[in-house]
């Protein structure tokens, strides 16, 4: 007969690896990942590529890199040469393009992303398709399918940070927001890629929460309280859970961008933290904050897959203030997601 002690025994060593399993890693990268932010990722083919905001070196808008192995990365390309026309045309003073938002549904690869100018919320959000994003496929081609939807300084949201969630009915949301009135949401026609004529609600998803003496805004910027942007919606079991970064990003070794989550039941929310506050009221909860090598982590998207989820981010080099791709395994506890920063690497 196998005693009490031994069947534990067996037990804890079965459980290890899962208990392991549950722990999230941050992955050590090599190759074209400094100067990486706002990341966005996807896989096609055995590919993973990574999408972000800025100038591509050697000239372009929104530098790609690939892998074959999520450790080891390089340059494949860019999306566009130069910024539109037709942005330059009615937002003078963009000087480069933001915050790509890759996704794929009725047959195309849908990448949003953003144009306007520093500390306004005089923005837009933009899209452009393509078939596949294998640049070395005959059909790779991206098509400029022009604006979606924009905010103006009369608007209380700033038109940013796009991301798309598909629904469990396969229905895509279009979520976006930075400063301002926080981060809201348009349903958005599968078939156009824009946002739908049949539900023209603007849904507001969470902002933070006003302090009772709070300190006067920068000079022709938003009050640095206000500071909630870059959602990310992903939908795992029963809720869909909201990625968003809290606080300050772009200023180098004096960043304090942290990933915050809330949950909801619905698409729409409300979404609320671990806590039970509601997001709308500022409530989040934290899953990620800089350490002594890299400093606010934020502009996060996340890859689902059977194999195991992914967040990709940016963080700054604590030594040089520049920003490097980060990627950490995504693990789930007790309802909530968890994941890893780096503690080496360079930035270079």
């Amino acid at each position: 007969m196998i005693s009490t002690r031994l069947l534990a025994a067996a037990l804890v060593l079965a459980l290890t690896p899962m208990l392991v399993c549950q722990q999230p890693r941050a992955l050590s990268l090599a190759g074209d990942y400094p100067m990486t932010h706002d990341p966005s990722i996807a896989l096609e083919n055995g590919t993973y590529y990574v999408f972000a905001t800025g100038f591509a070196p050697g000239g372009g808008q929104f530098a790609v890199r690939c892998s074959k192995n999520l450790t080891d990365w390089k340059l494949c390309g860019h999306i566009f040469d130069e910024i539109p026309g037709w942005i330059q045309k009615i937002s003078p003073k963009t000087r480069e393009l933001w915050a790509p938002d890759i996704s794929y549904f009725h047959g195309l690869y849908h990448l949003y992303y953003a144009y306007s100018s520093f500390g306004s919320n005089t923005s837009g959000i933009a899209l452009a398709t393509n078939i596949t994003l294998d640049p070395a496929s005959p059909a790779y081609h991206w098509k400029d399918e022009g604006l979606v939807l924009a905010s103006t300084a009369a608007d209380d949201f700033n038109a940013i940070d796009p991301n798309i969630i598909l629904d469990d009915k396969g229905q895509p949301w279009l979520s976006f927001g930075s400063f301002w009135g926080g981060i809201k949401m348009r349903r958005i026609d599968p078939v156009t890629g824009k946002p739908a004529k049949s539900d023209p609600k603007l849904y507001s998803l969470a902002s933070r929460e006003k302090p009772a003496h709070p300190d006067p805004p920068p000079p022709g910027l938003p009050a640095n309280w206000q500071a909630i942007e870059a959602p990310f919606v992903v939908h795992h079991q029963d809720f869909y859970y909201l990625f968003v970064s809290f606080d300050l990003c772009c200023r180098g070794v004096h960043s304090t961008y942290r990933i915050m989550v809330g949950r909801s039941h619905k698409v729409t929310g409300p979404y609320v933290d671990a806590e039970g506050k509601p997001m709308l009221s500022g409530g989040a909860t934290q899953i990620l904050t800089g350490n002594s090598r890299w400093l606010g982590p934020g502009g996060e998207s996340i890859l689902q897959s059977p194999n195991g989820d992914l967040m990709v981010f940016h963080a700054y080099d604590a030594k040089t203030g520049k920003p490097a791709l980060q990627i950490s395994t995504l693990t789930w506890g007790a309802g909530w997601p968890h994941a890893a920063l780096a503690t080496t690497g360079e930035s270079k």
